[in-house]
């Protein structure tokens, strides 16, 4: 005959049904609570604006390979007045017609607050870079037609930080034109012995 299950054995049952549901409840309005929260703030994406460029070299050397070293000046904005964001694993670095030209440099990991505004001065480089022949040949065209549009690209993750609660990582991409005269009748750029910086303020695209 089978054994019977004693009194004991059922309320311990009893009692772990009891918990579980009470631990998926306290759960479940929590996640409700932090869902509404979220839903009510509308955090907002960071804002980016490429206020300057300075220009120390833009080389093509061979028909494949570009040096260039620039100096950047961007500003970062959080327009939420209630959500932080947390930046992690920030890298900066140029392309020139969707080719990278330069290395990535990083930024080191910080938290933004509400409505703050941090500027980044990122020096990014690269020394004979490899590119197609066919870019080296139309970067070569441009400088020789004086007009260089170049693409800063910023890419890294976000945490966003609402009170107590941080969300998980999210990518983030920043792209920001830099357009640029290079000839000498309508030059754009200022000059500082071998250096020439750029005045942009260049509202970049964000996507997350």
């Amino acid at each position: 005959m089978p054994e019977k299950v004693g009194t004991g054995q059922k309320s311990k049952r009893r009692i772990l049904r009891e918990c579980f549901a009470v631990l998926f409840i306290f759960n479940f309005i929590v996640l409700l609570a932090v869902l509404i929260t979220w839903a009510i703030l509308q955090p907002k994406k960071p804002r980016f604006t490429l206020q300057e460029a300075t220009f120390f070299t833009l080389n093509v050397s061979a028909v494949n390979l570009v040096s260039a070293a620039i100096q950047l000046t961007v500003n970062a904005h959080n327009p939420n007045s209630r959500v932080g964001i947390y930046y992690d694993n920030v890298d900066v670095y140029a392309t020139y017609r969707n080719q990278q030209i330069t290395n990535h440099t990083g930024i080191p990991p910080f938290y933004q607050g509400h409505k703050d505004v941090n500027i980044w001065s990122p020096l990014i480089y690269g020394n004979n870079v490899p590119v197609a022949p066919y870019n080296g040949i139309a970067l070569r065209q441009d400088q020789w037609n004086g007009k260089v549009r170049l693409i800063i690209k910023i890419e890294g993750r976000v945490k966003w930080k609402v009170g107590s609660f941080v969300t998980g990582r999210y990518h983030i991409h920043i792209a920001c034109a830099v357009p640029i005269l290079l000839d000498y009748t309508n030059k754009t750029g200022v000059l500082f012995g071998n250096e020439t910086m750029y005045a942009l303020s260049q509202s970049c695209s964000v996507y997350v």
